[in-house]
């Protein structure tokens, strides 16, 4: 889709300052010299009392901030997360929006997992094109991957997860602050028969943790990967990724080779997945540098895509220069991919 020239997107993080770094998570166990290596990061923000949605909240208040928007403008409020957001049976999204005092606000939640993030700046945008006089839109993530429940360094293969809480205002009709950027335009494809990678074969079950008392998602994918083989897997994320990249670019109406490109900004999937995948996916469309920003944060759930905007709009090395566009890629289980391209008004 590509955007109205109009619409700008202001984004905000919030980091918890507590963090465990890779070194003494080897020292303690946790990891293999080896996973270490490949992995390439040195730490990951870990949450020591916040809960998922609070870190969303702090996020939030800090993208309004930014943007200079009163919270009671706010129209929409679309809350994105990966995993337990510290109630059962409860709506996350409506919280974000009455701690942040958006008290006009719809609160919609958004699950879809890795690509969340992405999901929630796709539907805002689809409302700012439908109803143009539409008010601020609010997109928060939040994700704490606390144990026993989740297993930080060892969920996953060759992924570490961080908790952050992420966010984003999007309005139309105005160059905003600052730190804000230009929404361009945003392209999604789904592979929904690659669900299964994340699925229990057994059988479903009938409340959380009842199977094993730990995510497991390795133990799944190993058993996709023996029935597909990894080679065909890894071609099919390439190709797909190569594809949202190229679409995302015609979209936006920028060529690959143009020198305002300033870099393709890649989920925090660890080194050896920049390396393998995204790095020669990113190469076949375009020689802007595929840029991996996960060393001091790890892999943040439905939160890398804001993140990573929050880089884009300053203050920082990777700060987009007057006239600087990007692109900024998503991926999530199921799986989803999204491109987003943003440029410096």
């Amino acid at each position: 889709m590509r955007a109205p020239e109009d619409v700008v997107l202001t984004p905000a993080q919030w980091l918890p300052p507590n963090v465990v770094k890779a070194v003494d998570a080897q020292a303690a166990g946790l990891v293999t010299p080896d996973e270490a290596s490949a992995m390439g990061y040195e730490r990951l923000p870990v949450s020591a009392a916040d809960a998922a949605p609070e870190l969303a909240v702090r996020a939030g208040r800090s993208a309004l901030a930014r943007a200079g928007v009163e919270a009671a403008a706010v129209r929409t409020v679309l809350h994105a997360w990966t995993y337990y957001q510290g109630h059962d049976f409860w709506s996350p999204a409506h919280y974000v929006a009455r701690e942040v005092g958006a008290v006009r606000a719809v609160p919609i939640g958004i699950q879809q997992m890795c690509n969340g993030g992405a999901a929630g700046l796709d539907a805002a945008l689809a409302r700012l094109v439908a109803e143009p006089d539409h008010g601020p839109v609010l997109v928060t993530t939040g994700d704490r991957f606390a144990a026993p429940g989740f297993d930080r360094w060892g969920s996953d293969y060759g992924v570490w997860y961080g908790d952050s809480g992420t966010a984003a205002v999007l309005a139309r009709g105005g160059a905003g602050s600052e730190h804000a950027l230009v929404l361009r335009a945003q392209v999604t494809e789904a592979a929904p028969d690659l669900e299964v990678v994340h699925r229990d074969l057994d059988h479903f079950q009938e409340v959380p943790h009842a199977a094993y008392p730990t995510v497991n998602v390795r133990r799944t994918k190993k058993a996709f990967l023996t029935g597909t083989g990894r080679e065909p897997f890894v071609a099919r994320l390439r190709e797909t990724t190569s594809r949202v990249v190229a679409a995302a670019l015609e979209s936006a109406r920028l060529a690959p080779k143009d020198p305002a490109l300033r870099a393709v900004l890649l989920p925090r999937l660890g080194g050896a997945t920049a390396r393998d995948i995204y790095g020669p996916a990113v190469a076949e469309i375009t020689p802007a540098p595929a840029v991996d920003l996960g060393a001091d944060t790890g892999h943040l759930g439905a939160g890398d895509l804001l993140s990573n905007l929050t880089a884009l709009g300053g203050p920082g090395p990777w700060a987009l220069r007057p006239g600087e566009h990007a692109v900024v890629l998503s991926a999530g289980a199921g799986f989803t991919w999204s491109g987003v391209v943003v440029g410096r008004p």
